[in-house]
Order: structure tokens, then C-alpha cells, then sequence
């Protein structure tokens, strides 16, 4: 999430706090290459020109440059500032004082609006609510179908079908969900592939006809500026409360989400972080800034963790960890476990640690380590294996592979990874006490 920008800004006041003593030249190179690490993350120039002179401001000062640690004051500046480009204190969605609440999605074709909508819904779910969607997008083939799929998988009840217009089943959906006592009901409109003005008339007639209490634009913020344009246009011709940005796990560089609010006025209520319809998260501002600054997201990891990790095992790691007793079952559980608190890298991210997540093993963070055939592997050791993996010599990998049904190569990566991941934990296991149950998971 937002790696590249995140190494070039750390790079950069790494090596502003190596100089001890700044001075006001330090502080405005440093500000000059944030400037252009800004920009090249496709960041809107004008954002970009005023985010600096708010920055320079309140870093180039006697107060700063006297203190005992100038260049953690200036990081802090970037840090506010950064928290305030994206939103301040946040976005949140209140209820309305008579339900149902509708929530209206909009957007373009392949934003990700109608899978959006089932993750909203599987949100308000855990929150104890019980949503309805309406599948409102006639205009995409299988789009109503692919949102009855995902409301049957989640338990949540549709309403749509062929032959109706979007119009008419938003109308049926309000009743439907008035009578049925559901709330919040959420409307999957129709999305074009560029905005026109046919898609424009529908999205008011809408508006106008169901009085939706939230109307959320769904961007893809791997489309960077072009989203921040999408969005600008959307809000002037149908106006838009608040904003979902979709894919922001693969975004690399940042600039849809540190523009957005800045060029429409309009906050970040939600970030998408992938495609399983779990991975929707309230997006918190200061959060993301810490994370882009390489000072974690412990906050974030301690809820994920709190929903998806046994205590018990947690603490019994922890134990292992501290008795140098990590083993290949011990490996295999944690690959388990992991996998509920979303992909490696992501938790890796989390922490307050960017230089190590920088020097991560690829293999450790890689989206396709293959899960059910290293447990075949680990599967085919006798318990003594398991247990001291250093006695697994040639021949017993040789035996390992045939009876997994995979090759030598296979087990050499597992054994390698294996003992990536041990020496890793024994570098967090220092940092047990401050953040104590994500850190095992990694």
C-alpha cells in the first residue's frame, strides 16, 4: 500500500536525520525531494505546491532547528500535514433517524462498485445490522447476477432482476427494506465507461426519486490522477458525500488517496484492500500517514488480530519464541493463522518497522505461496523432522517430495522459507512486549 511513495519519504528524512544538526538548507532540500517524490506518485500538482508551503511553514523555524531532535520535528510537521491531506480525523456514516439508511454507490464501469456493495454489506453485518442490496446496474452484463451470487454467499438478501429499470428497483428496494425492517439498504447503480450524460440522468432521477442519505463514489485508486478527475466531475454533476477507494492494496504510489479530498472537498469514508469481501476497512487518515512514513499501523493490525487470532496459540508462540522452539508444525499453524489477518506483506506493513519490511524476504510476502502444498509437505516429515528440520538431508527430501506429491525443488523452498521466517520472528521478538499479539502472527 503506497510502498513506493513510502521508501522514497523515508529514504529521504533517513538521511535528513543522519545530519544531526540542520540547518535551514537541510530542511529545504529535504522538502525539495519530498516535492518531487510527491509528484512522481502522480500526486495533483496543486496539492502538491500547497501540501510544501504548509510543510515549509512549520518546519523552517528557529523552534525546530534549536531542538535537541530537528528532523523528528520536521517528520512530525509531515506526519500532520499528511493526516490532514487525507481527511483529518476521518469519515464515518451515521444512521439514519428513521431507517432504513440508504447508501447510493456510483462510479464508473470496473471500479469495483457491485463487489463494493457486497462488502459494505458483509461490514454492516459484523457491525449487527442487517443490510439489503439492490442490484440497480441494468446496464453491465451479469452485474445483477454477480451481486445475487455474493448475497447469497453473505446471508443478505436482493432485490432486482431482468426487465425492471434501475428507477424501479430502487423504489421497490426502499419499500422492501422499510417493510422488512432491514437497514442499511445499499443501491449497486449502473456505471458506464466513461461518464455521459445518459449515465448522469439516471444517477439524478435516482437521487432525486429515493432520497438516498449517503451517496459514495467508488474509485479505483490504482487510476491515480484520472480518478481524482472522475471524482471531481461526479461530484459537480450528481454530488458526492464522501468517497470508497478501491484497490488501495496495489496502489503503489498514492495519488488518488492524498488527492482526493483535496481537489473535490469530498473525505475517504472506506478503502477496499482486496478482493474477497472481507477486505473493506474504515479508512483512518492518521493511520495511513503513519504507515506511509514507516511508523506502522499497530492500531489497524491489534483489530484485525483481535478477530482472528486464538489467544491461546498466540501466547503459546510467544512462549516457543522466547524458548528458541519455533518448528515446522509451529510454521505451518502460522501460515494458518495468517491468512486471517489478510496477505504477509500487509501485515508486515503494519508494523513500525519500514526498513525491514523493505529488506523482507520476497518469497515470505509473495501473494502465491502455495499453502495446501507446503502442508502436504510438512505433512509427509516424521515428527522428529518436523521437529529439527537441520536432520532433513538429501535423500530425506527426496523421500519428503514423493510422498507430498511434489518435487525436491518444492521442499528446498519450503525449508528455505521456513527458516526465513524463524530468523525474522527473532527479530520482532524484542518488540513482544510493546505490541504483543500481532507480532507472532508475522
Amino acid at each position: 500500500m503506497l510502498d513506493s511513495l513510502s521508501t522514497r519519504l523515508q529514504s529521504i528524512f533517513d538521511r535528513l536525520g543522519g545530519r544531526g544538526r540542520l540547518t535551514e538548507e537541510n530542511i529545504q532540500e529535504a522538502l525539495r525531494e519530498v516535492r518531487v517524490a510527491l509528484l512522481e506518485a502522480d500526486v495533483n500538482f496543486k496539492v502538491v505546491r500547497a501540501f510544501i508551503d504548509r510543510v515549509r511553514e512549520k518546519a523552517v523555524g528557529q523552534d525546530v532547528l534549536r531542538s535537541l531532535t530537528p528532523a523528528q520535528h520536521v517528520v512530525k510537521v509531515v506526519h500532520d500535514e499528511l493526516v490532514e491531506l487525507l481527511g483529518g480525523s476521518g469519515h464515518r456514516l451515521t444512521p439514519a433517524p428513521h431507517p432504513p439508511t440508504v447508501i447510493m454507490l456510483i462510479g464508473l464501469q470496473g471500479s469495483g462498485k457491485t463487489t463494493t456493495a457486497a462488502k459494505l454489506a458483509r461490514w454492516y453485518t459484523k457491525q449487527g445490522q442487517h443490510p439489503l442490496l439492490a442490484a440497480a446496474d441494468t446496464n453491465r452484463p451479469a452485474a445483477q447476477d454477480q451481486l445475487q451470487t455474493l448475497g447469497g454467499e453473505l446471508g443478505v438478501p436482493v432485490v432486482g432482476g431482468p426487465g425492471q429499470t434501475p428507477l424501479a428497483i430502487c423504489r421497490q428496494a426502499r419499500e422492501d427494506a422499510a417493510a422488512r425492517g432491514l437497514t442499511p439498504l445499499i443501491l449497486d447503480t449502473a456505471g458506464r465507461l466513461h461518464i455521459d450524460e445518459a449515465l448522469l440522468a439516471e444517477l439524478a432521477a435516482i437521487r432525486k426519486e429515493v432520497l438516498p442519505h449517503h451517496v459514495l463514489l467508488v474509485l479505483d485508486a490504482m487510476t491515480g490522477q484520472d480518478a481524482v478527475t472522475v471524482a471531481d466531475r461526479f461530484n459537480k454533476a450528481v454530488g458526492v458525500d464522501a468517497v470508497i477507494l478501491t484497490k488501495l492494496d496495489g496502489d503503489a504510489r498514492g495519488g488518488a488517496a492524498l488527492s482526493v479530498r483535496s481537489v473535490t472537498g469530498r473525505p475517504i469514508a472506506f478503502a477496499g484492500i482486496g478482493e474477497k469481501t472481507d477486505a473493506l476497512e474504515p479508512f483512518h487518515p492518521d493511520r495511513l500517514a503513519s504507515r506511509i512514513l514507516g511508523m506502522g499501523d499497530v492500531l489497524s493490525l491489534v483489530e484485525r488480530a483481535q478477530e482472528g487470532v486464538d489467544q491461546t496459540k498466540a501466547e503459546e508462540l510467544v512462549r516457543k519464541l522466547r524458548e528458541d522452539a519455533f518448528t515446522l508444525d509451529d510454521f505451518r499453524d502460522q501460515l494458518r493463522q495468517v491468512r486471517q489477518l489478510g496477505p504477509l506483506d500487509q501485515v508486515l506493513g503494519m508494523l513500525p518497522f519500514g526498513k525491514m519490511l523493505r529488506a523482507a524476504p520476497k518469497d515470505l510476502t509473495a501473494e502465491s505461496t502455495d499453502l495446501g502444498r507446503f502442508e502436504a509437505i510438512i505433512g509427509s516429515m516424521t515428527p522428529d523432522e518436523r521437529r529439527s528440520p537441520e536432520v532433513i538431508n538429501g535423500s530425506r527430501r527426496a523421500r519428503i517430495a514423493r510422498g507430498s506429491g511434489t518435487t525436491v525443488q518444492d521442499v528446498n523452498r519450503l525449508l528455505k522459507q521456513y527458516a526465513q521466517m524463524r530468523k525474522m520472528l527473532k527479530q520482532l521478538k524484542g518488540m513482544e512486549g510493546k505490541l504483543r499479539l500481532p507480532i507472532p502472527r508475522g
